[in-house]
């Protein structure tokens, strides 16, 4: 298939997927005597799978990495440590942006209860100094950090 037909069913523009395929992500392509790419008719599947992967927060190395590009197809453990790995990395993430807006909500309910006749730089010294309150108590009520986990596969 041409890369047209390939960019219509797929729903990405030919440079991106001409990107994919100079990046190594999907496997090279047949050229025709004029020139034109003939695509594997799976290259919509891998497709696929790639911005699926991106969506899910995947850096293109790691879906390089996780994807099957041999004939011996995917690398389970492999492919199930990233997924997990990549999990973990959610779920870091999730915590820290619930503390992010836990501080805005802070600053929000700081500004709306400025007390009457109090001036602004003063009040914001007020929210200022419960940030620094909050964040004392949350971070002696945290536990200690867990050492990072280290991946089992090698890195290229």
């Amino acid at each position: 298939m041409r890369i047209g037909e390939l960019a219509k069913i797929s729903g990405l523009a030919p440079s991106r997927i001409r990107f994919y395929e100079a990046s190594g992500l999907i496997t090279s392509v047949e050229r025709k005597a004029n020139g034109y790419r003939d695509y594997a008719p799976n290259t919509e599947w891998v497709l696929q799978l790639i911005v699926g992967a991106q969506a899910a927060g995947f850096s293109l190395e790691e879906i390089r990495q996780l994807m099957p590009m041999r004939a011996g197809g995917w690398q389970h453990e492999e492919l199930l440590n990233g997924l997990k790995q990549k999990v973990e990395e959610i779920d870091v993430l999730q915590r820290r942006l619930a503390q992010n807006k836990a501080q805005l909500l802070l600053v929000i309910d700081g500004i709306e209860g400025k007390p009457d006749g109090m001036a602004c730089e003063d009040n914001a010294q007020r929210v200022i100094n419960r940030l620094r309150e909050d964040s004392v108590i949350h971070l002696s009520a945290r536990p200690p950090a867990a050492p990072a986990k280290k991946s089992a596969r090698p890195r290229a």
